[in-house]
């Protein structure tokens, strides 16, 4: 009989989404009659842009041609793409380089897949509430989790404990599921906390693509020392609307080394290219295609007006929490609306009197981290006529 990882029983019962899924199912069986309006996962509602839909056809014409057919690629992304988001980074200011570009299905899988790289012993140090990927794709591996508060007091932005050593630090700008972002002054004090303690900083910038604030980072790189001590992931879901179409990419800085116990020094470039190219076969030539398309100028305008549509609809949401005296974070610079549940309510008890007496899905604080237990998340990638007949219900009700 094969020894199982036991670390799977360590794991909450139901994943959040599965369970806010079981939930609204059992109450459209009961009530097929209810026009449900969902506002709970993150998922785009927008159509690809017209760039980008052009870059897939002429990735899928690709495929029809003897002369241009593509089979396996490099397992590190196609080098057009690479250098596509080397010049978007650098259109922001920033300096990265190809090779340190590993394009992926999407950041939820880096995110994950990462801990590959790191031995179980190692502390990892997670925000809370917090996106639940992080902490249990650690707990699968058995890894000793040390939480930091994010709270309303310290407006869910937490700064490290100097008296607290680390490994692997979690960080999310802007926040999923809070909205908060932090600023350079912030995050300097992360990136020399961790080159103190010399740990990594796994820096999730899955939503740059939503910061209007000038002065706020969109990218760790943009902190000086942070080549030294952080790994970027970002996504495509919601700066080109790929939540179907799956693409993003992980940035790993060559000077990225750590001496082993042996004395061997190991870079993470080097180590994340070996485990990529061992256990992944690459993205599709037709994603990267698209991909590719919507670094451009003319890519990015039109992912620019997709995402001025979702921020519209979060202005609303917020328009809304004002309106009825709710405090709530995000809606700018972000596209959640990170809400305190009324009346004292818990969580799980408001979406359920959401669901029951609305019919309107959001997602229950509690389910990123005992912090979130009386706040609440609501998307803004809903269409703007879902959106409207929510805050019309919402208007009534709350």
């Amino acid at each position: 009989m094969p020894k199982l990882n036991e670390n799977y029983l360590n794991l909450k019962a139901s994943y959040l989404f599965s369970e806010i899924a079981h939930r609204v199912a059992a109450y459209s069986e009961a009530h097929p009659d209810q026009k449900i309006i969902r506002l709970g996962i993150g998922d785009v509602t927008l159509p690809l842009g017209a760039s980008v839909i052009k870059g897939l056809h002429e990735g899928v014409d690709a495929m029809a041609s003897k002369e241009t057919f593509k089979g396996y690629g490099p397992e590190q992304g196609y080098e057009f793409v690479r250098d596509a988001i080397v010049d978007y980074y650098a259109r922001n200011g920033i300096t990265i380089h190809a090779k340190e570009i590993f394009i992926s299905d999407g950041a939820k899988s880096d995110t994950g897949n990462i801990t590959d790289l790191f031995d179980r012993d190692n502390v990892v140090l997670i925000p809370d509430p917090v996106y639940p990927v992080y902490v249990d794709t650690n707990t699968m591996n058995g890894r000793n989790i040390t939480y930091i508060n994010a709270t309303a007091e310290n407006n869910f932005l937490p700064m490290p404990d100097e008296n607290l050593a680390v490994d692997i630090i979690y960080i999310c700008s802007p926040n999923n599921p809070t909205g908060a972002a932090y600023n350079k002054e912030q995050l300097k004090v992360w990136v020399d906390y961790a080159l103190k303690n010399n740990a990594v900083l796994l820096y999730d910038s899955a939503y740059e693509c939503f910061i209007t604030d000038p002065t706020l980072p969109r990218s760790i790189f943009e902190i000086e020392g942070a080549r030294k001590c952080a790994i970027e992931f970002c996504s495509l879901s919601k700066t080109a609307g790929f939540t179907g179409t799956r693409c993003g990419y992980t940035i790993v800085p060559t000077e990225l080394e750590f001496t082993a116990s042996t004395g061997a020094v190991m870079n993470l470039n080097a180590m994340w290219n070996r485990r990529q190219s061992t256990k992944f076969n690459g993205v599709s030539y037709i994603v990267q295609s698209g991909a590719a398309a919507a670094f451009t100028e003319e890519g990015m305008a039109d992912c620019k007006k997709n995402i001025a549509y979702y921020q519209e609809n979060a202005k609303l949401l917020a328009d809304l929490m004002t309106r009825k005296g709710i405090r709530y974070y995000g809606g700018v610079n972000s596209p959640y609306i990170w809400l305190e549940c009324p009346n004292g309510m818990e969580s799980w008890e408001f979406f359920d009197y959401l669901l029951n007496n609305a019919q309107v899905v959001g997602t229950p604080g509690a389910g990123f981290g005992n912090n979130g237990k009386y706040f609440f998340r609501l998307t803004s990638f809903g269409s703007r006529e879902a959106t409207l007949e929510a805050i019309e219900r919402l208007e009534k009700l709350l």
